[in-house]
């Protein structure tokens, strides 16, 4: 098998993302994005193992001497937003849009397989590629695969997100906390409705619904410690039905992001609390649907340092490999770190030149597509420091 690098992979990487950005496939329905994926590990002489729980899949690569085990990890599902980009390779999928980088994600980590794939007898130990369903929609698609023993006996995961905040040439992780958790409430106040020239017959729930609202702010101010970063954030009030009448029924939504599970499971508790202290002091009755979500992404302090150590050289001359705040978004990867050792990087792939200014989830959404050649770098010097290590 000829002995590609990974720039000569470059434009097969942008072959590969062009055909997934026309054909995305949602959360749950990646069944023609597993069966390409599937075809080029194939090709590829990489056996093919296929998720029980999805249309996950893992590429299977024994080196020819002994050695550690290494996941690499990519996110293959779109999101549902109509694309106005314009590209000559937008989505053919009415309503359905690679928004967030995935397509370029499953294609670097093609591009590693490939890469690999032609120096077995190079390799010492194992590499992994693991391309995950559903890292949009919770509960995800990690905790399936990792269910399913995609982990079991490796040494190290390491995943890439494309990231248009960055401009191209810019790479970024963190030790420790990195990602958000990223939880939600349903809270339905229920009183008693009537006319609205006598609200002493009624039981307002809208009047409860606004003073939780209020409350709920005080949460992060006076409740979290104020070093430990926290989001509390409503998203919707919904109720009532006419001007005139007072309102029986008022749900309330949010989302909560942290970045430790005591402070992650503080808020849900004075949640809950507030809700039926107030409803209760307005004489009205709540319930609170809290679903928790991803949990809070952090990171191996030493593969961090690895990453740090090795993107330098491995990137070369102009590149810019940074120390990166926090964000609160959050990603399922956080479940594969939470089992092993692990560090998710961030590849810049923002250029005005090629108009790749919009930000993810965006109708308008692209990357500059060279940022790619920084990720599938990234992956092999990753993997080869780890796989070689003593």
């Amino acid at each position: 098998m000829e002995r590609l690098t990974v720039e000569d992979l470059l434009p097969e990487m942008v072959k590969w993302r062009r055909h997934l950005h026309r054909h995305p496939e949602l959360s749950y329905q990646e069944k023609e994005t597993s069966a390409y994926v599937g075809a080029r590990l194939s090709e590829l002489g990489i056996e093919v193992r296929r998720s029980g729980s999805g249309y996950g899949l893992t590429g299977i690569l024994t080196g020819a001497l002994p050695g550690r085990t290494v996941v690499l990890r990519a996110d293959m599902d779109a999101l549902a937003i109509t694309e106005e980009n314009g590209r000559e390779y937008a989505s053919q999928n009415p309503g359905v849009m690679h928004a967030c980088g995935h397509d370029g994600h499953t294609a670097m980590l093609l591009a590693a397989a490939a890469y690999y794939s032609a120096r077995r007898e190079e390799i010492h130990g194992e590499i992994r590629f693991l391309f995950q369903p559903a890292e949009e929609v919770c509960p995800g698609g990690a905790m399936g695969m990792i269910a399913e023993g995609v982990l079991e006996g490796a040494d190290a995961v390491y995943g890439l997100h494309l990231w248009t905040p960055f401009p191209l040439g810019t790479v970024g992780s963190a030790p420790g906390p990195l990602m958000a958790s990223a939880d939600e409430f349903f809270i339905d106040i229920i009183g008693k409705g009537g006319h609205g020239g006598m609200p002493h017959r009624t039981v307002d729930s809208i009047v409860a619904g606004a003073a939780l609202v209020t409350q709920l702010q005080s949460i992060v101010s006076r409740t979290v410690d104020p070093l430990r970063p926290a989001v509390v954030s409503v998203g919707t009030i919904q109720g009532g039905s006419a001007q005139n009448i007072i309102a029986e029924r008022c749900r309330i939504t949010g989302t909560v992001r942290a970045f430790d599970e005591e402070t992650r499971y503080l808020i849900r508790r004075r949640i809950e609390e507030m809700t039926a202290s107030i409803a209760a002091a307005y004489g009205a009755e709540a319930t609170v649907d809290y679903l928790m979500g991803y949990p809070p992404l952090v990171n191996d302090e030493e593969e961090f340092n690895r990453f740090y150590r090795v993107a330098p050289e491995a990137l070369g001359e102009g590149a810019n490999v940074i120390l990166m705040e926090k964000i609160m978004p959050a990603e399922d990867f956080s479940y594969y770190v939470k089992e092993i050792p692990g560090c998710f990087i961030f590849v810049g792939a923002g250029n005005p030149d090629k108009d790749a200014v919009y930000p993810h989830h965006h109708s308008k959404f692209d990357i500059d597509e060279d940022a790619m050649l920084y990720g599938a770098k990234l992956l092999v010097a990753m993997a080869d420091s780890c796989l070689n290590e003593q």
